[in-house]
């Protein structure tokens, strides 16, 4: 029989907390978590981050959909992994206010963010043939009454853009959810609503067409490649608001395996295989890619800005 020091020192040591070397790691594959559907947008950009992050980490990767309780069944299936670097879930908005509502067992600090994929900004946008020339035209008759606004999903990211940004302007607005951003503008052009908060990669094909006239983006420096649409943040409205993908871990992962990861994603996502991919919608790495420490704290900081604009929508 064994002895209860035996016993008690077994006991001790499966109690212990999971030890990573980062010189070691990773020594099997690593699975990446999406709360989507394969096929999707968040599973094409996870799968072309893994094609060169697969060479950098010398290990394969693979994608394993969790869906269900938008995000809380991938979140709460993170939560049931080892803090070891193996599990990496990919991040949305989404996410973010699925945790911000207590939908499910994951809260903002149970994760710590290692990468950043994509930063797409957001436009106040009309159609070409708006009488609408500038966004103060639009605030102005905003402020008198409620003009129609589109967005994808009452309580996502443009319905919040729009809440901060209206609450900042003094004006009214009624949201009107479409389901898409390509269904957002399909409704901007036959005149169903009055604006749109569109990405750059949803409208970048139709400004250039001449069918829709961007009035500002939602950030606080210009885009590059629209040098003439002033930010929301220069013409006096502090309101900045993108679409964004990245990458997650536990948050008791050890620091030098989140580096790790993050170094080897980075320098993926910086290659022109992905860069390409980011160029097909109209973003480059520059702007939309980042490490460890920016997307940690984008992604902490945009958490509570959701938190209290859905506190607000709610009430």
């Amino acid at each position: 029989m064994k002895s209860l020091r035996t016993v008690a020192l077994g006991l001790m040591v499966a109690a212990a907390p999971l030890i990573v070397s980062a010189d070691e790691f990773p020594e099997k594959p690593i699975e990446v978590v999406i709360h989507s559907s394969y096929g999707g947008g968040t599973d094409t950009t996870a799968r072309m981050m893994m094609i060169r992050s697969r060479r950098n980490l010398e290990t394969d990767m693979y994608v394993v959909s969790k869906r269900g309780g938008s995000g809380a069944k991938a979140q709460n299936y993170v939560l049931s992994k080892p803090a070891d670097g193996y599990t990496v879930m990919a991040l949305t908005q989404t996410h973010l206010y699925t945790m911000a509502q207590d939908k499910s067992d994951m809260k903002i600090d149970d994760i710590v963010g290692i990468a950043r994929a994509m930063d797409d900004p957001t436009f106040i946008a009309v159609g070409a043939d708006s009488t609408y020339k500038s966004l103060e035209d639009l605030v102005s008759v905003g402020k008198e009454q409620g003009l129609n606004w589109g967005v994808a999903n009452i309580g996502g990211t443009e319905h919040i853009g729009l809440a901060q940004f209206s609450d900042e302007a003094g004006m009214k607005y009624k949201p009107i959810a479409f389901g898409s951003g390509l269904q957002m503008l399909q409704a901007l052009l036959s005149g169903e609503i009055d604006a749109t908060l569109p990405n750059v990669s949803e409208a970048g094909q139709m400004i250039e067409d001449g069918k829709v006239r961007p009035l500002a983006v939602m950030a606080k420096e210009r885009l590059e490649e629209y040098p003439d649409v002033p930010t929301t943040h220069e013409l006096g409205y502090p309101v900045s608001t993108s679409t964004t993908r990245g990458y997650a871990v536990r948050a008791s992962t050890p620091p030098e395996v989140i580096e790790k990861l993050s170094a080897a994603l980075v320098k993926a996502m910086e290659h022109k295989t992905f860069a390409n991919y980011l160029a097909s919608a109209g973003l480059k790495p520059e702007t939309s890619v980042a490490g460890h420490d920016v997307w940690e704290k984008q992604l902490k900081a945009e958490y509570h800005k959701a938190a209290e604009a859905l506190k607000k929508l709610q009430n």
